[in-house]
């Protein structure tokens, strides 16, 4: 189930050379599904992050198989949309979102 209109892209060390633009990713396993939506103010930092720390003390994170990525004006609000979204879909949130509340009106 892939949710943004980007290629999919095997996680590796490469994920690390985006551009250090605002953005939201979306995490997927080995089953290409989708286990984190997350977002960010520079996506290079945060990919760099990630690959250098290899997820360190995230065990659910480090089930990453292949990612998505695209470039956001507003990038927290693309997450809750992205996420309330996927709950509709599916009548949950990705298992590594558990720490995200959605805010309902």
């Amino acid at each position: 189930m892939e949710l943004l209109d980007d290629k999919m892209r095997v996680w590796t060390d490469s994920a690390q050379y985006v551009k250090p633009n605002p953005g939201v990713y979306v995490l997927y396993n080995r089953s290409k599904d989708p286990i984190f939506i997350g977002e960010t103010d520079n996506l290079e930092k945060t990919f760099a992050n990630y690959v250098d720390t290899e997820f360190d003390g995230d065990e659910c994170k480090q089930k990453t198989s292949s990612y998505q990525r695209i470039f956001a004006e507003n990038p927290k609000e693309m997450q809750m949309q992205l996420i309330d979204d996927f709950k509709n879909e599916t009548g949950n949130i990705p298992v590594c979102n558990s720490e995200i509340k959605i805010e309902t009106p």
